[in-house]
């Protein structure tokens, strides 16, 4: 086994002697790279933001921003990285570096005062600098408030916090750069194939950190160490490393693994594989299940979507995850392969309990198949006290059958209202077989009122939350009569 390393800045280093709990961002500052910032440790400042080199949707590579606090080191074994150091070019002998062009903007623009959140914003500003296809929705004429003429998708920023400049001088600067000159050495590097998967072994002490070749390698791991936690983008699991200080004897990645990374679209499903980020997910599928591309804007931000998978969501078990709502309104089904091989469960079937599920000891989350063909009508509200990168209160996703005016199937995923996520089956049985009208979604509303056990807690009251799931059918009533109208 070769001995794990990164590639940082174009240079290998070992990751040895780190501690197989190490953050990316620890590692980096232990090495002098001082750019890189930890802020809230849970991946919603982005002052840690970096890039790293993955495989790309439109080229062989792309540079994709990461919340460095919550992955582990090992995790990127083999890959490359970029900080905030390794933007600028290094000049002739005895001069300083030369800006890169999202650098010189920040800077001319006054996007930066104490620099704290600085690093972190130009890390994110150059994933979205170098999307491939940014340049082709280009508007000179102006863009938009989240789309700059020059193509930049504000969005890109939305996980980095500004806590003294103020975001208008941070948005001029990404609404001004260019597209990448063709000798940008890290425009050229997206045409080669990034890093392939490494398999990793990296003990230090008790703890170890594994990733293996093939999902039958995987699953032997969990066989013989059915305490080893699972990670993918580690979005979860390095809150809990780094808030609650929790560590594990085993850690096993499975993120790289080409059976988790499959995306198939059927005559009759869509499968897509549990370790593809969201960000993968939303650009592959490019708006073909509309259901989901409500949902993505709304999950957190980019930096947490450029990590976090579908099955990671998933196999959490929260009840307040904001996937699991949407893909219960999609009659969506759970692919879990084990050491006896693979069974598939619908999701509606596959929670019991608070963060407990149908999986068994060993199993993983291969993929989740979500039939076709699709409902018509759908919608996806999520209220929460910020409109972005929040924690909902309530998740309500629809799925409505409707023709010549009746509802002929419904289907409502909620979260937030029980310990498990839930359908709402008696607000379904309330509107199938009835007219698409304000008296039947009235009506259902009341039913919707009823449906789940609500508790108090620091983010609403259960009477909000009830009142919440009646007002956003009403709300879904209102919205697909004016599309009607109009």
């Amino acid at each position: 086994m070769v001995a794990a390393r990164i590639t940082v800045n174009g240079e290998e280093a070992p990751i040895s002697p780190a501690a197989p709990h190490t953050t990316v961002l620890d590692f980096l500052r232990d090495r002098g790279l001082t750019g890189t910032k930890e802020g809230c440790a849970e991946g919603e400042c982005g002052a840690c933001s970096v890039l790293v080199a993955r495989p790309g949707v439109d080229k062989p590579t792309d540079w994709v921003a990461v919340n460095a606090c919550l992955v582990p080191v090992a995790a990127l074994d083999g890959q490359e990285v970029v900080t905030s150091e390794g933007l600028a070019t290094a000049g002739e002998p005895g001069t300083p570096p030369a800006l890169h062009p999202v650098q010189e903007e920040m800077a001319v623009r006054g996007g930066s005062q104490c620099g704290y959140c600085t690093p972190g914003f130009v890390c994110s500003m150059a994933a979205e600098y170098y999307r491939p296809g940014r340049c082709e929705h280009a508007d000179p004429a102006g863009g938009d408030a989240e789309h700059g003429p020059n193509g930049f998708d504000l969005h890109a920023l939305s996980g980095n916090l500004c806590r003294c400049t103020g975001y208008r001088p941070i948005r001029d600067a990404a609404f001004a750069v260019g597209a990448p000159a063709e000798t940008d050495p890290l425009a050229q590097r997206r045409e080669q194939a990034p890093p392939a998967p490494a398999a990793t072994e990296y003990t230090r002490g008790d703890s170890a950190f594994l990733r293996k070749d093939t999902l039958a390698e995987t699953l032997e791991v969990l066989r013989e160490r059915p305490d080893a936690v699972v990670v993918a983008g580690s979005t979860d699991w390095g809150v809990e490393v780094n808030i609650r200080s929790r560590r594990a004897d085993c850690v096993v990645a499975v993120d790289r693994l080409p059976e988790l990374r499959e995306l198939r679209v059927e005559p009759d499903l869509i499968e897509i594989g549990a370790a593809l980020t969201l960000t993968e997910i939303e650009r592959r599928l490019d708006g073909g299940v509309p259901l989901l591309a409500e949902l993505f804007p709304q999950f957190a931000s980019r930096l947490i979507r450029n990590g976090a998978t579908l099955g990671g969501n998933l196999g959490t078990g929260s009840p307040i995850g904001d996937s699991p709502p949407v893909l219960l309104a999609l009659e969506a089904s759970l692919v879990l392969a084990g050491p006896d091989g693979e069974r598939e469960v619908p999701l509606a079937d596959y929670f019991t309990g608070y963060r407990q599920s149908v999986r068994r000891p060993g199993e993983l989350i291969r993929s989740v198949r979500i039939p076709l063909p699709l409902s018509r009508t759908s919608a996806f509200h999520k209220i929460a006290k910020r409109r972005f990168d929040d924690i909902s209160s309530v998740a309500v996703a629809f799925a409505l059958d409707i023709e010549d005016g009746t509802v002929r199937k419904a289907r409502i995923g909620l979260g937030g209202v029980a310990a498990t996520p839930i359908r709402a089956l008696a607000t379904e049985a309330a509107l199938e077989g009835r007219p698409w009208s304000a008296e039947t979604a009235e009506a259902a509303a009341r039913v919707l009122r009823g449906e789940g056990t609500p508790m108090d807690d620091h983010r609403a009251s259960s009477l909000y939350r009830s009142a919440m799931l009646g007002q956003s059918l009403l709300k879904l009533h209102a919205q697909t009569t004016e599309a009607v109208s109009s």
